[in-house]
């Protein structure tokens, strides 16, 4: 129910009615003397005590999972269900592509965040792996490089710089910007380039997602930055490598400690390998 979000979502995935969720929850509180959650209007939320205890049955789950992926048979091992997240879209369906190679039955879910949102949902048991610009801190988080990548710049079709193929640092002083919110990779390592060439934006305008930044480009409310794999092929949009941003992004795979050792996760990196040692995710097209 913690890694659901509450006990509605939780119920639903169990097949059991809420209600008979709700009552082992309590008896399980009555019977321990401790309180697991905070009822809020809006769902739930771990108290101290039920983070402890969410930790530890966590891993005792992840272990069940790992005995039953080493014993299960053939058909287990060309299929399985994997929950990615990750903070752009191009790369991680790039890798799933490889390793849908290796397990033909393959079943995924991707969601997008940013970069500091991916490692939350990591740590929270949302996701299963995570591809991400952001190198985690955290020694519950095991992660894997798999390549640098360079920042563009975007602008409308009706820009100025729509004939251009690139662009410098210096040209963006002044210049109108579209970024995402704070705790998007993309945006700090395209700030320190900022600093590190004495570059000021002029206004900024902040969007919470990588969708809403290329919609509010396309609108003309100033130019965009991406790393060049998130580019896209949106025909309203221009996209100019930034030639001399020096700083580039790292994207790394990252998984829990606890479960790098899982048959699909193991394929999964394994995948993430073969791709960076091939031709790599699609380039974007100028």
């Amino acid at each position: 129910m913690a890694a659901a979000g509450g006990f509605s979502q939780a119920a639903r995935e169990i097949a059991v009615s809420q209600s008979t969720l709700s009552g082992h929850v309590r008896q399980l509180e009555q019977v321990s003397g401790t309180t697991l959650f905070e009822r809020k209007q809006r769902g739930v939320a771990l108290t101290p005590e039920g983070h402890a205890l969410f930790e530890i049955t966590s891993r005792l789950f992840a272990a069940e999972a790992e005995a039953r992926g080493l014993l299960k048979d053939e058909s287990g091992r060309i299929g399985g269900h994997l929950r990615v997240i990750a903070d752009g879209a191009a790369l991680p369906l790039a890798i799933v592509a490889k390793l849908r190679d290796m397990r033909p039955r393959l079943t995924f879910s991707l969601s997008i965040a940013n970069s500091a949102r991916v490692i939350a949902q990591l740590l929270e048991y949302r996701a299963d792996v995570g591809v991400t610009a952001q190198l985690p801190s955290d020694s519950r988080l095991h992660a894997r490089k798999f390549s640098d990548v360079g920042l563009c710049a975007c602008v409308g079709q009706a820009h100025g710089w729509s004939d251009r193929s690139c662009v410098a640092m210096a040209d963006l002083d002044g210049m109108a910007f579209v970024l995402r919110e704070r705790g998007s990779r993309t945006r700090e390592i395209f700030e320190e380039n900022l600093v590190r060439h004495g570059v000021a934006l002029g206004p900024v305008t902040e969007v919470s997602t990588q969708d809403g930044v290329r919609e509010a480009v396309a609108a003309g409310f100033g130019l965009g930055v991406c790393a060049t794999i998130d580019a896209g092929h949106d025909s309203r949009l221009h996209v100019l490598p930034i030639v001399d941003a020096d700083i580039a992004l790292t994207e790394y795979g990252v998984c829990l400690e606890e479960r790098r050792r899982l048959p699909l996760v193991l394929d999964f990196f394994a995948a993430m390998e073969r791709l960076h040692c091939g031709a790599g995710p699609e380039k974007p097209r100028f």
